[in-house]
């Protein structure tokens, strides 16, 4: 959520800053906002007048009382005040809500950083690796779901009969794949990178939605339970981004660095009919998550730090993969700015999302009451939060079977992941 002190201060600013993003109903949002909160200070200042007279009068009263002279008339008046109060705190509670609900509808403002532009118009800041793209889409560089049924390690026709389309199955040697892709990467990033693992529950509160900014925008993207009001997650970053909501953090312990494994569902409910072949949009998989608190004056850093640790996965596992800013468009609701991760895959012959490191400076710790305080004994100050898939496993399963198929239809397994797996190729059986 904005600092409602900076859309006070700056309106016009804000809505040029948020204009970036592409949606022409923005700057009518922060209008709103400005408009409720200058309702808010009216009352609130009409409140305090009439809390200082009520003050006045029972002051008078009991002066009046230790004299002995009457006080009904005071009383009366006092009561009357108390009447108008009351009305006035129904009134700010009412405008209040109708705030928060504006500024939860109103998405964090780009980093100077990010570049102009819609989708597509990103920068490519690094590249790691030798694409395979002559041999994309000829015959020798099958597509995963024609190669991974062949091998027997992908059934895609029973997980639809099982859930519906989007719902993979993977079998053998393909789930040993996917285990093993878990604790590889696991234990890169706490042994390697200082992460501290957490095992977090796959269901989250609506609050807690509401802090990373999912909710209430994207309700209809989420699977939710019923009577609980539970969401099973779309990913880690929600419980992960909540482990300290509500308490005071201490700036000595920062950043605090988590990892974890979780599945993550997600209904894709704007993207039907896009990439649903196969692996490349799904509605359950399985992906591990990086996520960093930090103090204002070093999340820069550490989101170069995160997505860093992201790549190394990357290259442990041999994939040719690019980094890429993306444009203001192109920009999570929450997100300040983002670098993309994608993988090269050669038979469906392009590039594949498989993480995205975000930095939110501190839009989810305000909505999720993340604070700290400075080690100067400085008042409390938000933190600053980041995240990043450590990474998403279902296009990464797509390259290495697509980028690792061999002439006689076999798929040779990376080094690293071979401790991880027991064996070091993908073979029919």
């Amino acid at each position: 959520m904005l600092d409602i002190r900076v859309l006070r201060a700056d309106p016009t600013g804000v809505a040029d800053a948020l204009a970036r993003r592409g949606d022409p109903g923005l700057p009518g949002a922060v209008d709103e906002a400005v408009q409720l909160d200058s309702e808010r200070r009216r009352i609130l200042g009409e409140v305090e007048v009439l809390k200082a007279e009520r003050n006045e009068v029972s002051r008078s009263v009991g002066e009046r009382k230790r004299t002995g002279e009457p006080a009904e008339d005071l009383i009366a008046s006092m009561q009357v005040v108390g009447g108008q109060i009351q009305d006035l705190d129904q009134e700010l509670a009412a405008v209040e809500h109708d705030l928060r609900a504006v500024l939860l509808g109103i998405p964090n403002l780009p980093d100077p950083r990010v570049p102009e532009g819609a989708e597509g118009d990103h920068t490519v800041v690094r590249a790691w690796g030798e694409p395979d793209v002559a041999a994309a889409g000829d015959d020798v560089k099958a597509a995963h779901w024609d190669l991974g049924e062949a091998l027997g390690a992908l059934d895609l026709e029973r997980g639809a009969r099982l859930a519906g389309s989007g719902f993979p199955v993977l079998v053998g040697q393909g789930a040993r794949l996917s285990r093993g892709l878990i604790q590889f990467m696991l234990d890169l990033h706490v042994d390697e990178h200082g992460y501290l693992e957490v095992a977090p529950p796959f269901l989250a509160n609506r609050s807690s939605l509401v802090g990373t900014g999912q909710l209430p925008k994207f309700e209809e993207d989420l699977y939710r339970t019923d009577p609980d009001d539970l969401f099973l997650v779309p990913t880690a970053e929600v419980p992960l981004t909540n482990l300290h909501a509500g308490e005071l953090l201490s700036e000595e312990d920062l950043p605090v660095a988590y990892v974890a494994y979780t599945p993550c569902f997600r209904r894709e409910a704007g993207a039907a009919g896009k990439d649903t072949r196969g692996l490349l949009r799904v509605h359950q998989f399985d992906k591990v998550e990086l996520v960093r608190l930090t103090t204002p004056e070093t999340s820069a850093d550490d989101l170069e730090l995160l997505t860093r640790h992201a790549e190394t996965v990357l290259e442990r596992l041999e994939l040719p993969y690019r980094r890429i800013l993306l444009a203001g468009g192109d920009l999570g609701f929450a997100n300040a700015i983002t670098y993309d991760l994608e993988v090269w895959s050669a038979g469906v012959g392009r590039w594949l999302e498989v993480s995205s490191c975000s930095s939110y400076t501190d839009y989810q710790a305000r909505r999720a009451d993340l604070r700290y305080r400075p080690s100067d004994g400085d008042k409390p100050r938000h933190l600053h939060t980041l995240n990043g898939s450590g990474i998403a496993l279902a296009r990464t399963i797509v390259a290495l079977l697509e980028n690792n198929q061999q002439a006689d239809g076999t798929v040779v397994v990376p080094a690293a992941l071979r401790p991880y797996v027991g064996f070091d190729r993908i073979e029919a059986r």
